[in-house]
C-alpha cells in the first residue's frame, strides 16, 4: 500500500457508482439538499439585511431606530434559522454517510466471501482489510464532510455572486479583477501540493506497516538481540514520514495566505472604489458593507477548494479500490452445474489430473488413483510435493487444468460447489477458531446442534474433561483466535467440530503436527473415532500416524512415485522407506 498513489483512472465511473449508493437513500439525499439550500439562503440574506440596517442610519436626517431594530432582528432570526437547519443537515449527512458506508462494507465483505480461493491466495490479508476499513472510512469522511462542504461552497459562491451583482454591478467589476488571480493560485498550488500529500500517505503507510511487522515479531527480535538495529530502521522511516508531512503541510499551508493576500487586496480595491463612489453619492454605506460581506463569502469557498479537492480525490481513489474489488468475478462465475450432491457413497477417483497454480508451472503432472468408500488414503511426501494441492482440488478451491476428479462415478464439476463441499469435513493443521464461546465454536460443524450433541462430540474428541474443568465450561469465551488455549486443545476442538458434521468424506491435513506426544495420542484416538465409516484423506508428515491406512500415496514432484500399504512400501525399500527410516533413526 505504500506505493499505491490515490490516482483515479476513471473519475466519472467512480462518481457514477457512488451515486448509486445515494440513489438507495434518495429521500435522505433530497432532505439534505433542501436543508443545505435553506441554510445557505438564510445565511446569504444576512449581508443584505446588514446593509439595510446601516442605511437606516443617516448622519443628516438621524437614525431610523425602527428600521435598524427591524433589520437587525430579522437578521438574527435568519441566522438562528440557518444555524438550526445547518445542525439538522449535519445530523442527516452523518446518518446518510453511515448508511452508505454500512451498505458498502456489506458489499465488500459479501464479495470477499464469494471470491475464489485462488484470488484470495494472491492478495495480502492486510490489503483486503485495508479495503474494508481504511478505504471505506476515507469515503465516509468525504461523504459526511467534503461533499457537503463542496456543495455548500457552490451555493455560497453563486448566492454571493448574485448578491454582489444586486448590490452594485460597478463594484463587482472592481472585485472581478482579483477573481481570476485567486482561482489561478488555488488551482496551480493544489496541483503542485497534491503529489506531496500522496508521498505523505505513502510514507505513513510504510511506517505503519513496519510498526505492525515489528510488533508481531517482537519475540524474534528480542530472541536475536537486534532491538537496536530495528530501532534504527524505525528512526529512518519515522524521519521520512516526518519530512514528508512537513513538506506537504508547509507547501500546502502557503495556499491559504496567498489567496488571502489576493482577497485582502481585493478588499482594498473595493473599499477604495466604494469610498470614491460614496463621495459622489453613487452608493450608500450600507451597500458597501453588504458588498464586502458578500465578497468575503465568495472568497471563502475558493480558499477551501484546495483542501476539499485533495480530500475528495483521495476519497475517489479509495472508492475506486473498493469498486475494483467488487468487480472481481465471484467463485464459480462460469459454472453451469446445477446438480446437488445429496448423500454420497464416498468413492473418489483422480483420472490423469494435471494442475498448476500458475499454468506455466505445473505441480501435478499426471495423477491417477482411486479411493473406495470407507477407505483411508494417506498422502505423504516432502514439502512442496503437492499434498495440500490434492485437498484444494478435492474441495474445488481450484479446478484441474487437465483430467477429471470423480465422486461416485461423476465429475465433481457436475455438482454445485456448495453441495460438494458439504460432503466433506476438514481438520487442518492451522486451527481456526472464531471469537465466541467454546460451545459456539464446536457447534460450527452443524447448524442447530443440540447441547447433548455438542457435549458428545467433545467427549469423543477427548476435550470434554478440559472444558468441564473451566469455570464457565462450554460458555468460556474464545478470544483472538484461541490464544487462551494450547495448540493441542484447539486441535481437539476442531476435531469435535468435525464430529458434529454429517459429512461422509473427511480431510485431515497435518492434524497431529506441533503437539507433544501425549496430546498426539489424544488427537489420534479422537481421529480414529472421527474416521469410522468415512472416506478419509490424511496428509501427514508423522508416518507413525498412517501405518494402518488402506492406501498410502507417496507424492514427489507432483507425481505418485509409490503406492500401497505401509508394510508393502517398507518392503520395497524405495522412497517411502527412506522417509520412514529418516524419521525413526
Amino acid at each position: 500500500m505504500a506505493d499505491e498513489k490515490p490516482v483515479v483512472k476513471n473519475r466519472r465511473a467512480v462518481v457514477a457508482r457512488l451515486a448509486r449508493y445515494f440513489v438507495k437513500y434518495k429521500f435522505s439525499v433530497l432532505l439534505a439538499f433542501l436543508l443545505m439550500l435553506g441554510s445557505n439562503l438564510f445565511a446569504l440574506l444576512g449581508p443584505f439585511l446588514t446593509g439595510k440596517a446601516i442605511n437606516a442610519i443617516d448622519l443628516k436626517s438621524g437614525v431610523d431606530f425602527d428600521a435598524v431594530f427591524f433589520y437587525c432582528g430579522l437578521m438574527a432570526i435568519f441566522y438562528v434559522v440557518s444555524g438550526v437547519l445547518s445542525y439538522i443537515l449535519s445530523v442527516v449527512m452523518i446518518r446518510l454517510s453511515q448508511k452508505i458506508v454500512k451498505s458498502m462494507r456489506k458489499d465488500v465483505f459479501d464479495k470477499i466471501i464469494a471470491l475464489p480461493v485462488g484470488y484470495l491466495d494472491k492478495m495480502q490479508a492486510g490489503d483486503l482489510i485495508n479495503r474494508i476499513s481504511y478505504d471505506i472510512d476515507t469515503v465516509n469522511s468525504s461523504l459526511s464532510n467534503d461533499i457537503l462542504q463542496a456543495a455548500t461552497g457552490v451555493v455560497t459562491v453563486i448566492g454571493a455572486l448574485i448578491g454582489m451583482l444586486a448590490v452594485s454591478p460597478a463594484l463587482f467589476g472592481v472585485f472581478a479583477i482579483t477573481i481570476p488571480l485567486s482561482v489561478f493560485i488555488t488551482v496551480q498550488r493544489s496541483r503542485a501540493v497534491r503529489p506531496l500529500f500522496r508521498k505523505r500517505s505513502g510514507k505513513l503507510a510504510q511506517l505503519n506497516g513496519y510498526s505492525e511487522e515489528m510488533i508481531s515479531g517482537i519475540k524474534t527480535i528480542k530472541a536475536y538481540g537486534v532491538e537496536e538495529k530495528m530501532i534504527g530502521r524505525f528512526a529512518e522511516k519515522n524521519k521520512d514520514a516526518v519530512d514528508a508531512y512537513y513538506a506537504a503541510d508547509y507547501y500546502g499551508s502557503l495556499i491559504g495566505p496567498s489567496v488571502n493576500f489576493v482577497n485582502n487586496f481585493g478588499t482594498v480595491l473595493i473599499s477604495t472604489a466604494g469610498s470614491l463612489m460614496y463621495l459622489f453619492n453613487m452608493i450608500m454605506l450600507g451597500d458597501i458593507s453588504s458588498f464586502l460581506l458578500y465578497a468575503r463569502k465568495f472568497s471563502g469557498p475558493i480558499n477551501e477548494y484546495a483542501n476539499i479537492m485533495s480530500e475528495i480525490q483521495s476519497a475517489l481513489a479509495a472508492a475506486e479500490r473498493v469498486f475494483r474489488l467488487l468487480d472481481e468475478l465471484p467463485e464459480g462465475a462460469g459454472d453451469t452445474a446445477t446438480d446437488t450432491l445429496g448423500d454420497p457413497k464416498g468413492d473418489v477417483s483422480f483420472e490423469h489430473v494435471r494442475f498448476g497454480y500458475d499454468p506455466e508451472k505445473v505441480i501435478i503432472k499426471d495423477l491417477s488413483f482411486e479411493a473406495k468408500a470407507g477407505q483411508t488414503v494417506a498422502i505423504v511426501g516432502p514439502t512442496g510435493a503437492g499434498k495440500t494441492t490434492l485437498v484444494n482440488l478435492l474441495m474445488r478451491f481450484y479446478d484441474p487444468q487437465g483430467g477429471r476428479i470423480l465422486l461416485d462415478g461423476r465429475d465433481t464439476k457436475e455438482y454445485t460447489r456448495a453441495s460438494l463441499r458439504a460432503a466433506f469435513s476438514m481438520v487442518l493443521q492451522d486451527t481456526w477458531l472464531f471469537e465466541g464461546t467454546i460451545r459456539e465454536n464446536i457447534a460450527y460443524g452443524k447448524e442447530g446442534a443440540t447441547d447433548e450433541e455438542i457435549r458428545r462430540a467433545a467427549r469423543d474428541a477427548n476435550i470434554a474433561d478440559f472444558i468441564d474443568a473451566l469455570p464457565a465450561g462450554y460458555d468460556t469465551p474464545v478470544t483472538d483466535g484461541g490464544v487462551n488455549l494450547s495448540k493441542g486443545q484447539k486441535q481437539l476442538m476442531t476435531i469435535a467440530r468435525a464430529m458434529l458434521s454429517p459429512a461422509h468424506l473427511l480431510i485431515l491435513d497435518e492434524a497431529t503436527s506441533n503437539v507433544d506426544t501425549r496430546t498426539e495420542l489424544l488427537i489420534r484416538d479422537a481421529m480414529d473415532r472421527l474416521m469410522k465409516g468415512k472416506t478419509c484423506f490424511v496428509i501427514a508428515h508423522r508416518l507413525s500416524t498412517i501405518r494402518n491406512a488402506d492406501l498410502i500415496l507417496v507424492v514427489k514432484d507432483g507425481d505418485i512415485v509409490e503406492r500401497g500399504k505401509h508394510d508393502e512400501l517398507i518392503a520395497k525399500g524405495g522412497f517411502y522407506n527412506e522417509i520412514y527410516n529418516a524419521q525413526f533413526e
